[in-house]
């Protein structure tokens, strides 16, 4: 007796669905909101010890911005922030710091094919096009306030 490749293909769609693990969507947004949470709180309070220190509220942001970069590169590095990542999901990501470790994992991934076609050309495949659409619709809304608000 043959069997049909439809039921076969029926068949396979069905077990290859059971068996699959179901997401786990509560747990992971709260440990997405947790740790970045945490993260950004880390944030704050590098914010508060340059404010403390006598920084005008806007330099004091931009150094909180340049510590928060260097400690998710750090932390990329030292292969810390991929484990915060597996736990934190989306919650690693979305700070700056998520963008700090797009820009270094791909750099160490490929030092190995040298600094130029390693290091230097792989760095923004993750993080180039946050760049590009980040800076073009910066612009576009620049020129719309611009035009219409001023």
């Amino acid at each position: 007796m043959k069997v049909s490749e439809e039921k076969v293909k029926r068949d396979f769609k069905t077990l290859s669905q059971n068996s699959k693990p179901k997401p786990k969507i509560v747990k992971n947004c709260i440990n997405a909101f947790i740790i970045g949470g945490l993260i950004c709180d880390v944030g704050q309070f590098i914010s508060n010890i340059f404010m403390s220190f006598g920084f005008p509220k806007e330099i004091g942001a931009n150094y909180t911005t340049i510590a928060m970069v260097f400690i998710g590169a750090f932390l990329t590095g030292i292969g810390v922030y991929d484990k915060i990542a597996n736990v934190a999901g989306a919650g690693s990501i979305v700070p700056i710091t998520g963008f700090a470790n797009s820009v270094v994992a791909p750099a160490i991934e490929f030092k190995k094919e040298g600094f130029v076609f390693g290091v230097a050309a792989k760095m923004f495949t993750i993080a180039g096009p946050v760049l590009v659409y980040g800076i073009g619709s910066s612009v576009i809304v620049g020129i719309i306030y611009y035009f219409f608000v001023k």
